[in-house]
């Protein structure tokens, strides 16, 4: 089978495309056949070996973990003794962390990892990012912003995977959006449901005279620091994007500005937040915007396109 791989940090151009022997599942696991696999701005961040001190996790020199791609959507081709939830022809999508990436042919998973049966109103194209923008922002408002009905929270990078997960979200926990973005993206964050939409580069965030319950930075571009005179008196910043300056603002204000690696909490408090985006989707309450899709072989095209920052929406990869 075919899969992405890189062995040292850098630009696309490090991306290789190998030959390796396709998998074949342990007694508790499952064989996927990939049918869409994400490319996320994590993804490029971890192929540049940036923010440089995340090396120290991520291998100092060169990646210990060569595998790219987490989350995915697929077939169910075989299945081990053990199993229980799955059979053989199943649609299902999930996020593989840590490990074999999801950006090759196939891929084994156990049961009891983030893998679930996919709506079957989505598409698999639809279904692959799902557990990268909708899963990070759904934790972050529902577990960190606690977010309820009628409060008002601004979304930076409204336009993107995360931002345009959160706006949906955000609406549909009866939150007031106020989306940020750049001009050509207005009418596509609105169509999402934001109560309104701020063009960054027209408008800067810390000039703001409108007080929010919550900041949430889908981009890493702002800090607790330049938006604080925006927060109301209980007011929270929180950013998925992890910065040395963020650490050191963690530490002194620790309810005031939040952060969290989604995919490191408890597989089963990950469960419990992807089974109410299935229900979401089955309700037909949110959608997956496509913005490109290129074949495995291209991968590092989509690797470029994201490395330009203009992505609307998601980075998928197409198999046949």
């Amino acid at each position: 089978m075919k899969a992405a791989i890189y062995t040292k940090y850098g630009s696309p151009e490090v991306i290789q495309i190998i030959d390796v022997e396709t998998p074949s599942p342990k007694s508790n696991e499952v064989l996927i056949k990939i049918k869409a696999s994400s490319v996320t701005r994590a993804d490029t961040m971890m192929r540049q070996g940036i923010p440089k001190f995340g090396r120290l996790f991520l291998g100092l020199f060169k990646p210990k973990n060569t595998a790219l791609g987490t989350g995915f959507s697929g077939v169910v081709k075989a299945i081990g003794s053990q199993i229980t939830k799955f059979k053989v022809g199943d649609e299902v999508f999930g996020e593989k962390l840590f490990s074999t990436g999801s950006n090759s042919d196939f891929l084994c998973m156990s049961e009891n990892e983030l893998l679930e049966n996919k709506p079957k109103n989505i598409s698999h194209i639809e279904a692959a990012p799902i557990c990268d923008g909708f899963l990070t922002s759904y934790n972050f408002l529902k577990e960190h912003a606690k977010l309820k009905k009628g409060q008002h929270v601004l979304i930076n990078g409204a336009s993107g995977s995360l931002g345009s997960a959160a706006v949906q979200l955000a609406k549909i926990m009866g939150a007031k959006v106020t989306g940020v973005c750049s001009t050509k993206n207005i009418d596509f964050v609105l169509s999402l449901g934001a109560d309104e939409v701020l063009d960054y580069t027209i408008i800067k965030v810390n000039e703001l005279q409108s007080k929010y319950d919550v900041v949430y930075d889908t981009v890493g571009k702002l800090s607790y620091s330049n938006t604080k005179n925006v927060l109301k008196a209980n007011g929270i910043f929180m950013t998925p994007v992890l910065r040395v300056g963020l650490l050191w603002q963690m530490l002194r204000r620790p309810k005031k500005v939040k952060f969290e690696a989604t995919g490191i909490k408890k597989t089963e408090d990950l469960k419990r937040l992807l089974n109410d985006l299935v229900n979401f989707f089955k309700q037909g309450k949110l959608h997956t915007h496509i913005d490109k899709k290129y074949h495995l072989m291209d991968i590092r095209y989509a690797h470029q396109h994201l490395d330009t920052g203009r992505k609307v929406g998601n980075v998928v990869i197409i198999n046949p």
